[in-house]
């Protein structure tokens, strides 16, 4: 891609974040009269529930807040992340100091899950607020739920078990999320915990689950990183794994372009686009099996919006890293997959769910699971990158001159 090819595609994503994804969640998301947000939407907007999956209330949070770190100061954007902070403390915590996972509009808890993912997306939209209002309590409470979260991660024991220990596992999910929760609080407010525990998950992911040999990122393995040949040990993410890739890709242009964290990074990227592109139809399949054995999930060919917003978001990055033109070429090709088939051209934002063959399954754009964060996270860091990458090149071009 050539600078004039890069400057499109940036001002693309952002008109596309700020224009159209945004726009059709806020303001009208924001519950004033009990706080948080009423995300739960169909495709023209109108509400289909009223119920708040807490996920989503801190993604939201997030997702207001870093508009305003990024594009400067809005009224709407910084009262409603506050709206959704406050939901969060009042409401979204249980007596013994977990959070829930699903409550009513007013707060009553409804259910909580066996881990702390809640807990790392309050970590982040704290933080990501402290940052955009200066508030302090906000930056305390982000530590310190980032330090519960490190205790829930290195003390399994404090949270109900789901399975017994007939068959101990270790799964991707938990370094792959505690690591990128590590770097918004780095990044944002700042932790001096972040950097050793971000390096540990990075060794933990390519000690355990990158599987070179076979050219491969399982989700999970046993204890020892070898593959459980049953079928929940042999599924398959890819767009899961390509997530962790750019994460991975991230730390690598944090430190200044490491060059083993680029090459593990790609690595992850070529072998999950290898195993989860769909030749026939296009799109990231969503399960697959390591062995190529059938998939127990139904729901296993189908095409769900997050694993693409995941892999625009690394093919980007690898590209702009490497400098090689198959992350240009199959950037080009996931984001023309995404924008024809999820997109909503009419009401704006993304439809969720897709059949293999790329035709709607159903018209919800907001559930338990998806919300205001995949999509506007990728279109504002695709921004983001493009934006830095072309000033540096101005730069370069000015001394050059």
């Amino acid at each position: 891609m050539n600078i004039q090819e890069l400057t499109t595609l940036r001002d693309f994503y952002k008109k596309q974040l700020l224009e159209d994804t945004i726009p059709f969640w806020f303001p009208r998301s924001i519950d004033w009269e009990y706080g948080g947000y009423l995300l739960m939407r169909d495709q023209d907007g109108s509400l289909i529930d009223d119920d708040k999956a807490i996920w989503i209330q801190g993604r939201a949070a997030w997702t207001l807040s870093t508009l305003v770190n990024t594009f400067g100061e809005n009224e709407m954007w910084l009262n409603g992340a506050k709206n959704g902070i406050d939901f969060l403390n009042k409401h979204c915590f249980d007596t013994d100091g977990q959070m829930f996972f699903h409550v009513t509009r007013q707060g009553e808890g409804i259910r909580k899950r066996r881990y702390y993912f809640s807990e790392t997306f309050a970590v982040i939209a704290h933080a990501a607020y402290a940052k955009a209002s200066g508030d302090e309590f906000a930056a305390q409470k982000a530590r310190e739920l980032f330090g519960k979260c490190l205790e829930y991660a290195t003390n399994p024991t404090l949270l109900p078990a789901k399975f017994t220990n007939t068959r101990p596992t270790r799964a991707i999910g938990v370094p792959m999320i505690m690591m990128n929760t590590a770097q918004q609080l780095r990044e944002t407010i700042g932790d001096e915990r972040c950097d050793v525990w971000i390096e540990t998950w990075i060794q933990e992911i390519e000690q355990y689950f990158v599987k070179d040999d076979i050219r491969c990122v399982m989700e999970s393995v046993a204890l020892d990183g070898s593959i459980i040949d049953h079928i929940d040990g042999r599924t398959l993410n890819p767009g899961h794994a390509i997530e962790g890739a750019w994460f991975i890709l991230h730390e690598a242009q944090y430190r200044n372009n490491d060059p083993h964290l680029i090459e593990l990074g790609c690595k992850m990227l070529d072998y999950m686009w290898e195993r989860g592109w769909d030749k026939e139809h296009g799109g990231i399949l969503y399960f697959r099996d390591v062995y190529d054995k059938p998939v127990q999930e139904y729901w296993q060919d189908m095409k769900f919006w997050w694993p693409h917003n995941e892999t625009i978001i690394a093919t980007l990055l690898a590209y702009l890293m490497t400098g090689n033109e198959k992350y240009a070429q199959w950037h080009q090709m996931v984001h023309n997959y995404a924008y024809q088939h999820f997109h909503d051209p009419i009401n704006g934002e993304w439809y969720g769910y897709l059949h293999r063959d790329g035709s709607l399954a159903q018209t919800a754009k907001g559930n338990l699971f998806k919300g205001p964060f995949h999509l506007p996270r990728q279109e504002w860091y695709c921004y983001k990158i493009l934006n830095d990458f072309l000033e540096k090149e101005n730069k370069t071009s000015a001394v050059d001159f």
